[in-house]
């Protein structure tokens, strides 16, 4: 089973981060995730949870 995108389809890049203020990914993460293995997807919502304090973005 494929790992589903993060994405809310609520795009805001923050220019001084470069992370998506609607899914928490870098604009590399973004860009990459297409091409990402199931377990470098994982390991992105991983850091997504740990930076978001376990709260949905």
């Amino acid at each position: 089973m494929s790992v589903e995108s993060p994405c809310r389809k609520l795009c805001a890049l923050d220019p001084a981060t470069r992370v998506c203020a609607g899914c928490l990914r870098t604009l590399d993460e973004i860009a990459r995730w297409g091409r990402m293995s199931d377990e470098e997807k994982r390991g992105v919502l991983r850091r997504i949870e740990s930076v978001a304090g376990g709260v949905e973005p």
